[in-house]
């Protein structure tokens, strides 16, 4: 069985985001040995300077790097990743396994993204859309396309 992280930084707050990521945490466990790990998001004020961006980038993803999973396969959400359907991703989470990368961690950044230094450590950038959403949001969407990703793998009706 795959062992999937979705690495966050940012705490879920409001009721229906946490009750949403705990549907799809207790759907995906028949599928995978799923850990979803919430870490602090850097506090800016509200209209920080590049310099106070870089840091928050900085602080954070250090924090990433120590609770990144060794071994395995890093997929990093950010913006100037690579779209993909949601076959595509069964595919590639498929892949992984073929490979022998039976770990893959997702890695969502808080308001501000994701470090370079972070980035540069990924195997695959994938970009969720070119709009624009809360990471929040992206945390339920995410869990909701790996758990998508599985039922198309099984060739369930989920996936229509």
């Amino acid at each position: 069985m795959q062992r999937v992280t979705v690495l966050c930084v940012g705490k879920l707050k409001e009721k229906f985001y946490t009750d949403a990521a705990a549907e799809y945490v207790k759907r995906l466990q028949r599928y995978c040995k799923l850990d979803v790990v919430e870490l602090p998001e850097y506090r800016l004020p509200e209209e920080p300077s590049p310099a106070e961006i870089q840091k928050a980038l900085q602080t954070e993803g250090a924090a990433i790097r120590e609770r990144l999973p060794r071994g395995g396969a890093v997929v990093a959400l950010c913006i100037e990743g690579k779209p993909c359907s949601s076959e595509e991703l069964s595919r590639r989470i498929i892949d992984f396994g073929v490979q022998g990368k039976t770990q893959i961690t997702f890695l969502i950044g808080g308001s501000v993204g994701l470090d370079e230094s972070i980035k540069k450590q990924a195997d695959w950038r994938l970009s969720m859309s070119p709009m624009t959403f809360p990471h929040h949001m992206a945390r339920i969407m995410l869990l909701e396309q790996i758990y998508r990703a599985y039922q198309i793998a099984a060739g369930t009706k989920y996936h229509k």
